[in-house]
């Protein structure tokens, strides 16, 4: 699976530029999670096609990146993300950060894998 992660200034006004362009595009958002600072943000967005997403983004001067995800279907209760992480780590792999939605009704894990230094 592929994530956008674009680029915020942390000002009025730039995530609603992002989401009327995707809108306009005919992009359908699937998740999305923002990670903040006092003057930026990382806006990670799954969606329905990241390449045309990627390219209405890129034209509009808009910094985006495209990147690989890793993606594990979840078991529908407690405890499920917790036992996909704990099966991950013991395969070796080193997790740079995740989160969890539903898509095609099923709960799932997307996580990025942390390379080695």
């Amino acid at each position: 699976m592929k994530q956008l992660s674009i680029f915020l200034e942390n000002k009025q006004g730039a995530l609603v530029e992002v989401l009327r362009l995707l809108k306009e595009a005919n992009i359908q958002i699937q998740a999305s999670t923002i990670a903040e600072t006092e003057e930026y943000g990382i806006y990670r967005v799954i969606c329905d096609n990241p390449e045309q997403a990627y390219l209405v983004l890129k034209e509009h001067g808009i910094a985006v990146n495209l990147t690989d995800m890793k993606t594990v279907e979840l078991v529908d209760k407690p405890g499920g993300a917790a036992a996909a992480i704990e099966k991950i780590v013991a395969e070796g792999v080193n997790i740079s950060y995740f989160y969890t939605f539903i898509i095609d009704g099923k709960p799932t894990l997307l996580y990025r894998e942390k390379k080695p230094i």
